[in-house]
């Protein structure tokens, strides 16, 4: 089996090459936008900004498995650089979904909590009416909608507050910050479930492995869209409390500093967040036999990590 992971210099991308476990399921091929893996090495170029790249290295793979953790994540400059975001997000989503319909591939692909606009009061089930309310979230709502209609096997994976001990996330933001403030200002008024990286390649894994297992003809009944997020939530001034918490206890600051809960109207951003983005995360547990933990476990496993030196502040 060949497996090509796009996105290897990402966040998600980077998990998935240092936990090593795609490597030992087939034959894997890893891809970045310029060619150049975080470690130095070469890899194969595939930007998903430019459509030839990706298509030509299909068609030289020939990938039986093709997980996409490349996008355009920049959410509020997503608001002024549209196309961009469209063509990565969507556009280029639905070529690969082309593609594996076309050659019988299977396609695992990550969306966001940003496709709901954030006025519900329980968890969104993955058939809730979608309604983004910024130029992100309706581009990974197109790439969603594309890949569903190519008609390729795919598993879709929506998630959530996405971190790790690396690249550019809010737990790494606030430690930076910690380290050099007395007190930071955090909004209390929007509500996730903050979800590691490490989860998110264990859930993917659980699903792919499950995928494999099953006979063809009963692989269309797990196919479609997942929620796969941690448990619980949180709103972002109870990560931040979390996150210096752990990183007191673990020797990585020295003392936390004071946390001002303020309101999403304090913090004026480029584009609009969803105040609530708790996802209904059952239905993953339930087909794929992986039982997601809460968000505070999966943190304290990232906190270890920075702990140990894995990776630097």
């Amino acid at each position: 089996m060949k497996i090509l992971l796009l996105g290897a210099n990402g966040q998600l991308g980077r998990n998935f090459m240092e936990e090593g476990s795609l490597a030992k399921r087939g034959e894997l091929c890893a891809a970045s936008r310029d060619g150049c893996c975080y470690d130095g090495s070469r890899i194969a170029r595939a930007d998903l900004a430019s459509p030839d790249t990706v298509s030509d290295l299909l068609d030289q793979l020939q990938p039986d498995v093709i997980v996409n953790t490349a996008a355009y994540t920049a959410v509020d400059r997503a608001q002024q650089e549209e196309a961009l975001a469209m063509r990565i997000n969507a556009t280029a989503v639905g070529l690969l979904g082309q593609w594996a319909q076309a050659h019988g591939a299977c396609v695992l692909h990550y969306s966001s909590d940003y496709i709901f606009n954030g006025t519900a009061n329980t968890p969104y089930a993955v058939d809730a009416t979608t309604a983004p309310l910024g130029v992100y979230g309706h581009s990974k709502l197109l790439g969603e909608m594309a890949l569903r209609e190519s008609g390729a096997h795919h598993i879709l994976l929506r998630t959530s507050w996405v971190y790790a001990p690396h690249g550019h996330n809010f737990l790494l933001t606030m430690l930076r910050m910690g380290s050099a403030r007395d007190a930071l200002r955090v909004v209390t008024d929007q509500y996730g479930a903050p979800t590691s990286t490490a989860l998110i390649v264990a859930g993917t894994l659980a699903a792919l492995d499950t995928w494999l297992a099953a006979a063809p003809n009963q692989r269309r009944a797990l196919e479609g869209t997942h929620h796969l997020v941690a448990s619980g939530y949180t709103n972002w001034h109870g990560f931040a409390g979390a996150i210096f918490k752990g990183a007191v206890k673990r020797g990585l600051l020295p003392r936390a500093p004071r946390l001002e809960a303020i309101h999403s109207a304090d913090y004026p951003t480029g584009a609009q967040r969803p105040a609530w983005s708790v996802l209904d995360n059952t239905g993953f547990t339930v087909r794929f036999g992986y039982a997601l933990p809460n968000w505070q476990l999966a943190l304290d496993g990232v906190l270890d990590a920075l702990a140990l030196g894995h990776d630097r502040i």
